[in-house]
């Protein structure tokens, strides 16, 4: 059971007008993380990483990819939903730039995410950071590989797209480790898990 579905008092086989509500406002809060940067070092990060996983965490795997689909989605037909759009063009040919592969690792992350927490991993601390940062390295995958095809093997593509990321990973990491457990732990106080 995942924290949409005990608060939603909703088996996981029903797909409801609220489903739907609650994948187009994830869809909607992954743009919103898009578009505000975070003052970190080395380099400033977007909250999206942090949102995908969450989506995953609290609505499932399936409601959750759903989100991320539907703004995949929105990018790709060209709405200025992703971070630097429109500035940094938009649609497909933002998709296919450097960040293109982090954008398609979105996708497993969030199935990840919702598959750990209906197992029960975003009850606790230590379990649910671990589902964070699973999901999160899940990203990395397709990231690298696609920016490593877009600006050669031969750059240093760790440097570029992993190394800089790891402590805001943590970072997000550790708010999922305390904000999830504690929304449990509300719901159940609420008696509605």
């Amino acid at each position: 059971m995942t924290l949409y579905q005990a608060a939603a008092s909703r088996p996981a086989s029903q797909f409801t007008t609220m489903d739907v509500i609650a994948v187009v406002a994830g869809s909607l809060l992954l743009t919103l993380s898009a578009k505000v940067q975070v003052p970190f070092y080395p380099v400033p990060m977007t909250m999206q990483t942090l949102v995908v996983i969450g989506l995953g965490l609290a609505l499932g795997p399936v409601r959750g990819a759903a989100a991320v689909a539907l703004y995949l989605l929105q990018g790709a037909l060209g709405l200025p939903v992703f971070a630097g759009t429109p500035e940094k063009g938009i649609g497909l040919a933002y998709m296919m730039g450097p960040t293109g592969g982090y954008l398609l690792g979105y996708l497993p992350a969030a199935l990840l995410a919702g598959w750990l927490a209906e197992r029960g991993w975003d009850r606790n601390p230590l379990s649910a950071m671990a589902a964070a940062l699973l999901a999160g390295a899940v990203i990395y995958v397709p990231g690298l590989l696609w920016l490593g095809s877009v600006i050669g093997f031969d750059k240093p593509v760790l440097a570029f797209g992993l190394y800089p990321f790891i402590p805001g990973d943590i970072a997000k990491a550790v708010l999922a480790a305390i904000a999830f457990p504690a929304a449990w732990k509300w719901l159940s106080h609420k008696g509605m898990n």
